[in-house]
């Protein structure tokens, strides 16, 4: 296997050791890889997932539409002009036995397809927590005074129908995620994925089998205060082929989110107003600013911007 890697690589059996590592990987890049997970999430389960998503995208159009969205994204995406390779399937809430119940019900999944994303949509929600648990300690909060199990999640699943035309154009546009944690199992044999640096450049992230990738969002920049930055990344066609990717978002508390008050103080005023999700959600809409702009129409004055 090639474990060549741009991003950094943390190692989820080596906490506390990886604590400072994971620190500078919120903070110089927004985003890492994740590797031995497996406890939490394991291989066999993310391959069973794998062949389940493919055998989603390949229902008639007809079942597919009746994956409707209680938020933009949440439901049956078609391609479009903006996007015409693009295609997603999706659920809210992932965390909602009911919810994921009734995107199975809508899709005519089988019981073994409902067993498998059950069972997925449930450790990923238990990945999140302890990732969570992690950025909480980095800084120096106590995790457990914080609710992350009662926080809402989001999952969608996304098929590029890349072609010999579409080679070198984009699968989807540059964007940072609008939540606060991303969690992504991303093809095992298919690139396009590209993350940009603090100097501006697109950073290829090659496929690596069996482990994670994980993107801060604009969510986490607003509640460590403006220590995390939000990745802003983007999906290039490479090659002639379909290429098939699995994204967990978790997408904040259900009250408003605002800067931790450990991190605010007479030297480090609060950057951020307070927002919720979904007020931050539909302000990126209004603005068409998906590339973590709409994070400045959030910033208070003491910010000094």
């Amino acid at each position: 296997m090639d474990t060549k890697c741009s991003i950094p690589v943390i190692d989820l059996h080596d906490f506390p050791n990886q604590l400072p590592k994971l620190m500078a990987a919120c903070e110089e890049w927004g985003c890492f890889r994740l590797i031995n997970h497996h406890e939490v999430l394991p291989s066999s389960l993310m391959s069973e997932m794998k062949s389940v998503v493919r055998s989603l995208f390949d229902l008639p159009v007809e079942i597919k539409r009746r994956n409707l969205g209680v938020i933009a994204g949440s439901g049956y995406v078609a391609p479009t002009a903006t996007n015409p390779l693009y295609e997603a399937l999706g659920l809210y809430d992932m965390a909602s036995l009911r919810d994921v119940e009734n995107f199975c019900s809508q899709l005519d999944a089988s019981r073994h397809q409902r067993d498998i994303i059950t069972k997925y949509a449930g450790a990923v929600h238990k990945l999140f927590i302890r990732i969570e648990e992690k950025l909480a300690e980095g800084l120096g909060v106590k995790g457990e005074d914080i609710a992350f199990e009662n926080w809402s999640c989001q999952f969608r699943i996304n098929k590029y129908h890349f072609t010999s035309e579409s080679v070198g154009s984009p699968g989807v546009q540059i964007h940072t995620d609008g939540d606060f944690l991303t969690v992504l199992q991303d093809d095992d044999d298919v690139g396009g994925l590209e993350v940009m640096d603090k100097s501006g450049r697109f950073i290829p992230v090659d496929p690596w089998p069996n482990t994670l990738i994980v993107n801060l969002g604009d969510m986490a920049t607003v509640w460590s205060n403006g220590r995390f930055c939000n990745v802003k990344h983007r999906v290039q066609c490479k090659e002639a082929t379909i290429r098939v990717s699995i994204a967990s978002f978790l997408l904040g508390p259900r009250e408003a989110i605002k800067p931790l008050a450990a991190l605010v103080d007479a030297d480090h005023p609060s950057v951020y107003v307070p927002t919720t999700y979904e007020e931050y959600r539909k302000l990126r809409y209004s603005t068409n600013l998906h590339a973590g702009e709409a994070l400045e129409l959030l910033q208070t004055s003491s910010s000094g911007n």
